[in-house]
């Protein structure tokens, strides 16, 4: 469960597409909070707003009206390279694809990111081991994408998203191209870095089962984030 800090707040967010006749009201009046160390899964049909929802907390997008707070920060009338430093700062994202450089083995893609960041090769290198092991696949450290397995490339993927401390962790279908078993297996080791870094985490998922596993499911209705029960 979470210690009470939010670490992601959405207030009265507001974002729509097109005008007039082909307006679509994506997102209205909506509020959202996630605190350290939970995870809230995130399930709604095709086109409800799942992505747009997503992007705007990881100030890919600006609302139209309402604020994004990240760890108690106000985001919404920062200037655009504000933003892109707070997001590479605060903010990892995994992806239904894990986008892995295929060149380098699973160290060196969760190192790189840090080694960007400024950390030197030997303290990215331990962090890059510890989380590679909190996601059991620390004795793969050595091998490229090609060479890991499909549940394999997501966590050192969601390894990646989490090398640089981020407060706030958002999923866009981490378990999309995973079967059922590895699925599960990637959905737990996800959950316990969560716990394990303190990070809040937005989860998009279809998979109903893997959302019952999250500390709350909420859902998109008519514009609005409410809770949801699966």
């Amino acid at each position: 469960m979470s210690n009470g800090d939010v670490h992601l707040a959405l207030k009265g967010v507001h974002r729509d597409y097109g005008e007039g006749e082909t307006l679509v009201r994506v997102l209205e009046a909506a509020d959202l909070t996630v605190n350290s160390g939970e995870m809230v899964a995130l399930v709604a049909p095709s086109g409800a707003g799942k992505s747009t929802l997503l992007h705007i907390s990881g100030l890919l997008e600006r609302p139209q009206q309402g604020e994004v707070e990240i760890v108690g920060q106000p985001t919404t009338r920062l200037s655009d390279r504000a933003r892109t430093l707070l997001r590479r700062t605060t903010v990892g994202y995994v992806y239904q694809f894990h986008h892995l450089l295929p060149e380098f083995t699973a160290l060196e893609n969760v190192s790189i990111p840090q080694m960007i960041a400024g950390a030197s090769q030997s303290d990215a290198d331990k962090r890059s081991h510890y989380l590679l092991g909190v996601l059991g696949v620390d004795q793969r450290a050595a091998h490229r994408p090609a060479e890991l397995s499909g549940g394999e490339q997501q966590r050192v993927a969601i390894a990646r998203a989490a090398a640089n401390h981020p407060r706030v962790i958002l999923a866009d279908e981490p378990t999309g191209n995973l079967d059922p078993a590895t699925s599960d297996l990637v959905f737990e080791a996800l959950r316990q870095l969560i716990r394990e870094e303190g990070a809040a985490a937005l989860i998009a998922t279809h998979n109903f089962d893997l959302a019952r596993r999250a500390d709350r499911i909420v859902t998109i209705k008519d514009g609005l984030i409410i809770p949801h029960t699966v």
